[in-house]
């Protein structure tokens, strides 16, 4: 991934990302739900409503979300949301054996996980601070949104792709049709690179056992 002037205001921020392929992409798998119980469990042994907070990873998270312009107490960091559904009693929604596979690991790891459809991205990923009123439109946005120049985004050689690290594009994201996905483990200052690597290897781990994937090398960068 290549960075422009991200790095230099937020020092310590890294990814991991790499390509998962070979996937066979279904709407539901009984061998994923029947973990899903599990995955819960060990949430809940670590985590509680009125705790989750104040645990070290979600601050630092929301202490970035602060940085770039945006609320966490209205918008929540991707992988603090979800727990805070599963501790909630709510069961994460049912998507895909791929989307569900890498909300999991989010959840469990407590490090956003972005994913996209690798076939549908031209050429490598960027990191960069949005343009003034930039357009974007993310999974389940009926309509494009303008950020602000503070925020983080992904963009590949023609579009941007994500909100660093919250939200994924409508137009890249992973479907059924999907046969190769390109997985990014989303770290900001203040959560360590072992976290952000465990948190793709999680994921990965995850992509193989319930999409039959096979990754490829993963890259930790800067």
């Amino acid at each position: 991934m290549k960075f422009e002037r991200v790095i230099e205001q937020f020092p310590g921020l890294c990814v991991a990302e790499g390509i998962v392929g070979g996937l066979d992409i279904r709407e539901a798998s009984a061998d994923l739900e029947a973990f899903k119980p599990e995955a819960y469990g060990r949430i809940r042994s670590m985590h509680t409503l009125d705790n989750v907070k104040d645990d070290p990873g979600y601050r630092a998270y929301r202490d970035f979300f602060w940085r770039v312009g945006i609320d966490p107490t209205k918008i929540r960091p991707a992988s603090e949301a979800l727990v805070r559904r599963i501790l909630a009693g709510k069961p994460l929604p049912i998507i895909s054996t791929a989307v569900d596979a890498y909300n999991l690991a989010s959840a469990l790891s407590g490090v956003p996980v972005a994913a996209f459809d690798a076939d549908l991205l031209s050429g490598g990923l960027t990191m960069r601070f949005a343009s003034e009123g930039e357009p974007f439109r993310g999974i389940g946005m009926k309509e494009p949104i303008a950020l602000k120049p503070g925020q983080v985004v992904l963009c590949d050689a023609d579009k941007l792709v994500a909100v660093y690290p919250y939200r994924d594009s409508d137009d890249t994201k992973v479907t059924t049709a999907t046969k190769r996905m390109h997985v990014v483990s989303c770290g900001v200052p203040g959560v360590s690179r072992d976290s952000v690597r465990d948190a793709y290897t999680m994921c990965a781990d995850f992509l193989k056992k319930y999409c039959g994937g096979s990754s490829g090398e993963i890259l930790l960068s800067p």
